[in-house]
């Protein structure tokens, strides 16, 4: 039935179009020159005239296309649009003759003949003519053009790449859209993409002997002047077996001292990382906190805290890396380091006695200056005594001998109850040499006296 329909509403548009004389391919231009005969010059002036051209236009994909035919006098003549690439009829007078539904046409002011294109697409670009069906018929053109934005084609262009350390890698772009799209390659954070550059035109670009450091997100981006630029992540993954440095592989550590090892590890898939002493994988406790941290996609460091270390501490730790594509470990050795106590010595005290050549003197507790031992005598008798120990001048009587004994010998204990009594300031190392010469003194005088009573 449908079949049916399409070839009868053919029909009528042919009957249409041959009665009301349009012939597509027989037209005839308004810049065909005039027949010079005179009755045809009087005829030509009323025939209908085109009033301006028709614009050529450029619309985006999506958008609508508006093309505008103005006729001046067309008194019962005929207008139609037609495609000319392919020698459609779109529309006569008002009547839209197409299928295509996207269109309609409109006559405004007595003139204007509006074709509206809605929703245009990428295959509606193309010559567009408006006809009158004169003898010969008139007709004038324009052109539609239709810009399409970029848009990344799924294939070739290329995906996540999973690739080895050391191997080559070929990245791939392409983009449909009109006009051309220009393709660039670029880094996702705005890395550098080659030395030296941080971009790359091109829809390929080839890395030699990829490493890790080539690992992350590339961006494919598509242009052509028609917004909105598109672009697509891929995501380059360097696959490589895990390796370790150690700053300080030799560790000194005091009894009781909190301790920090570090290890740092690279592996890609991600690795297992874990410390081990003696064969012992060493778990998180109250002494020992293994830890470990992310520096990148790729990158890791270890750490191992030793709380309050003892002395079966001492010793190599190992931090151990395991991927699928291999493992690795590393030593760090801790050795004790003793501490050292000071003990703060004071240095010897040295006490400097006075000398003196001044006949010494003692004070008592009533402040009373007495003279020294050695000058205790009669002021008409005199004791003197030789080197050889021998007494001279002893003219005295035994009596007088033992008054004078009786009388030293109270004047002896009245001095040693005044010595007694002595300040404080005599207590120094000056007062005790003079206390030592002034016993000597009476030590000698109390024998010479016991001397001359036994004579």
């Amino acid at each position: 039935m449908k079949a049916l329909k399409s070839n009868a509403m053919l029909l009528v548009a042919s009957v249409l179009l041959i009665l009301n004389g349009f012939l597509i391919t027989s037209t005839h231009s308004e810049e065909e020159e005039p027949v010079e005969d005179g009755s045809s010059y009087i005829l030509d002036r009323d025939l209908p005239k085109f009033g301006e051209p028709i614009q050529n236009l450029t619309v985006a994909l999506g958008r609508e296309a508006i093309l505008i035919c103005v006729i001046d006098n067309l008194q019962t003549y005929k207008v139609a649009w037609l495609r000319v690439d392919t020698q459609t009829i779109l529309t006569i007078q008002t009547h839209v003759i197409t299928k295509n539904h996207r269109m309609t046409i409109t006559h405004v002011e007595g003139r204007k003949w509006v074709l509206r294109i809605k929703d245009v697409k990428e295959s509606d670009k193309g010559w567009y003519m408006c006809q009158v069906n004169t003898d010969p018929m008139r007709n004038q053109i324009g052109f539609l053009n239709v810009v399409v934005p970029p848009n990344i084609l799924d294939y070739p262009t290329s995906t996540d790449m999973v690739v080895r350390e050391g191997s080559n890698v070929t990245l791939k772009c392409a983009a449909s859209g009109s006009p051309q799209p220009v393709i660039m390659w670029r880094r996702e954070g705005n890395e550098p993409i080659s030395t030296g550059a941080s971009s790359l035109n091109a829809s390929t670009f080839t890395i030699s002997r990829v490493n890790r450091l080539h690992m992350g997100a590339y961006l494919c981006i598509a242009s052509n002047g028609i917004p909105p630029s598109v672009s697509k992540r891929v995501m380059l993954i360097v696959h490589f077996p895990p390796m370790i440095w150690i700053q300080d592989q030799l560790v000194g550590a005091a009894l009781g001292q909190r301790l920090t090892l570090e290890c740092n590890s690279e592996a890609f898939p991600r690795s297992i990382n874990y410390w081990m002493k003696n064969d012992t994988i060493i778990t998180q406790g109250k002494r020992f906190e293994p830890s470990t941290h992310e520096a990148s996609n790729y990158k890791v460091v270890m750490k191992l805290t030793i709380n309050e270390v003892d002395i079966g501490d001492f010793g190599t730790y190992k931090c151990v890396v395991k991927n699928s594509l291999g493992e690795t470990d590393g030593s760090i050795k801790v050795y004790h380091i003793p501490s050292t106590t000071t003990t703060p010595t004071t240095p010897p005290t040295t006490t400097t006695l006075p000398i003196t050549t001044e006949t010494p003197y003692r004070k008592n507790h009533k402040n009373k200056i007495y003279r020294p031992f050695d000058e205790y005598s009669s002021s008409s008798n005199k004791i003197h005594m030789s080197d050889s120990g021998e007494l001279r001048n002893m003219d005295l009587s035994k009596d007088k001998d033992r008054d004078r004994y009786r009388e030293n010998s109270a004047n002896l204990e009245d001095q040693r109850e005044k010595e007694a009594f002595v300040d404080n300031d005599t207590k120094s190392d000056a007062s005790v040499g003079r206390h030592f010469t002034a016993r000597m003194d009476l030590t000698v005088l109390l024998a010479l006296l016991m001397i001359h009573f036994l004579r």
